[in-house]
């Protein structure tokens, strides 16, 4: 058995969303992003299929060139190899649920590229 916390040592960064592995299990990953209003996930997609939660926010997710309000307690899923992008219209907690073969260092690329 493992646990976590979405907020324990919870930590938003200046430049770009913060990003913490909370568990890392035989079947997947769960991952939190601290984003600070205005911050963003410029567009990317990963090879498998996510889960991302609202947990506290709002978010702008933008997919097929739409964008969705995502406010606390929202739920969207995506199959593997669609573009999306994340805005966060106000100091955010996201939860993303990784498949087992996806990368945390991919996740982590894609905030690095905005420094």
């Amino acid at each position: 058995m493992k646990t976590a916390s979405l907020l324990d040592n919870l930590e938003y960064k200046e430049n770009r969303p913060a990003i913490q592995v909370l568990l890392d299990t035989e079947v997947g990953k769960e991952i939190r992003i601290a984003f600070k209003e205005g911050q963003l996930m410029k567009e990317h997609k990963t090879p498998f299929p996510i889960v991302v939660e609202i947990f506290e926010g709002s978010i702008d997710f933008g997919v097929n060139g739409k964008s969705l309000t995502l406010k606390r307690g929202d739920l969207i899923t995506l199959e593997g190899n669609v573009p999306h992008d994340l805005k966060a219209l106000k100091d955010s907690i996201v939860r993303l649920s990784l498949n087992k073969a996806d990368t945390v260092k991919r996740v982590e690329n894609v905030v690095k590229s905005l420094e």
